[in-house]
């Protein structure tokens, strides 16, 4: 396993209207970090999120993309993003929805 702490691995859940759809049906879309491999992911989110079982986890690398500010072309900063299909009690991401 590696040396980091659970929300250095599982960095913030990413809520999309594409994420809030998945989330009715048991999947999670979370940013995390892409030097992870998938048991690790696995791992860290049944730590976070206990009495719940990881059945899949399915990674997808999002390359940067070029922005402007103004006149300068920027860039976004690329980040992996996992979709983690559970069973168990359902994750409350927002509170009251």
């Amino acid at each position: 396993m590696s040396n980091k702490s659970l929300h250095q691995i599982i960095k913030s859940p990413i809520l999309t209207e594409k994420a809030f759809g998945l989330s009715q049906i048991g999947q999670y879309v979370f940013e995390v970090d892409g030097a992870v491999n998938k048991i690790e992911l696995a791992y860290a989110f049944e730590q976070l999120f206990p009495a719940r079982k990881v059945l899949e986890v399915r990674t997808i690398r999002i390359p940067s993309k070029k922005k402007r500010a103004g006149r300068k072309p920027t860039y976004r900063k690329p980040y992996t993003k996992a979709v983690f299909k559970i069973e168990g009690d359902p994750i409350e991401l927002i509170p009251g929805v």
